[in-house]
């Protein structure tokens, strides 16, 4: 069973990987309803890749997978740095442009996962590093953006 530690942070049960939640309720509740994203990942040799993906927020994680995942880029890419990025934002109004979205820096391995495919092969990607807007507080203040920036 999790519990909730000092300063609302998540303190997994002793066999799941210990892992601090980065993210605040808002920002947990907003990935929790988006299903799209982008992940960008980098070649051993330095070639970048970039692709709009299916994604499941679990555990302070994002899954990602795909239809044939294992002969893709970001497969390929994943497993052979060990690192990605994912982007999740939307604009909800057009009327009243406030744009709000989650970047993602973290580590990336290959598990087997229920996720938004059902029980499948999927890229887990690990947040070390995140910087979100729109979604604590308005994108914009005075006309300047505001961002919340955090490290774990």
């Amino acid at each position: 069973m999790d519990a909730l530690g000092l300063y609302g942070h998540l303190i997994p049960h002793a066999k799941t990987s210990i892992i601090k939640r980065m993210f605040s309720e808002k920002e947990i509740a907003y990935l929790q309803s988006q299903r799209l994203a982008r992940i960008a990942t980098v070649s051993s040799d330095g070639k970048p890749d970039v692709a709009p993906v299916g994604f499941t927020f679990k555990s302070g994680r994002f899954l990602v997978g795909g239809m044939d995942l294992k002969r893709t880029l970001k497969y390929t890419n994943a497993k052979a740095t060990g690192r990605a990025a994912i982007v999740v934002d939307d604009l909800p109004s057009a009327d009243r442009p406030q744009p709000r979205g989650i970047k993602v820096h973290g580590t990336a391995q290959i598990i087997q996962a229920e996720g938004h495919l059902g029980p499948a092969e999927y890229i887990e990607i690990t947040p070390e590093r995140y910087w979100s807007w729109g979604i604590e507080a308005p994108a914009f203040d005075q006309g300047k953006p505001v961002m919340k920036k955090v490290r774990r």
